[in-house]
């Protein structure tokens, strides 16, 4: 039977870069980083969260994409076109929000105020994926 889910693809342009991003900028941890060949199984979580882990998948030519494909979705990657949107919540937006931006992480809206009661803010990765960063009604009901 169904279980759990433990780990989400996240497409990537360059596996090395989105590491430092998630590791140096959002605060991440390393949980696998395995290579095989070509191939690289690198996954990251957040610290408190080890039973999610983000599998950062660098878009590149294999056995499924050839050099026109990657090209076309690198484009489509950087132009913020493929957009999965994950959702990381914080109990402080603010204080989030000014450490990020310190580190150089683009936003794309600052925190603002939603009218159901949670306040969020959206920012891209250095690969051009969006993330939400969502506080909640201090009431847990968003």
């Amino acid at each position: 039977m169904l279980k759990a889910v433990t780990k989400i693809g996240l497409l990537v342009t360059n596996q090395n870069e989105a590491l430092a991003f998630y590791t140096e900028k959002l605060g991440f941890v390393i949980r696998a980083d395995i290579t095989k060949g070509d191939f690289r199984w690198l996954t990251v979580s957040l610290p408190n969260q080890p039973e999610l882990e983000f599998v950062l998948m660098e878009v590149k030519p294999d056995h499924r994409l050839n050099a026109d494909d990657v090209a076309v979705l690198t484009r489509l990657l950087r132009d913020g076109k493929i957009d999965t949107r994950p959702v990381i919540e914080t109990d402080d937006i603010e204080a989030a929000y000014q450490e990020f931006t310190a580190k150089g992480v683009e936003f794309v809206s600052p925190p603002t105020a939603r009218g159901w009661g949670s306040t969020d803010a959206l920012f891209k990765d250095n690969s051009g994926n969006s993330w939400l960063l969502l506080q909640q009604k201090s009431n847990g009901h968003g």
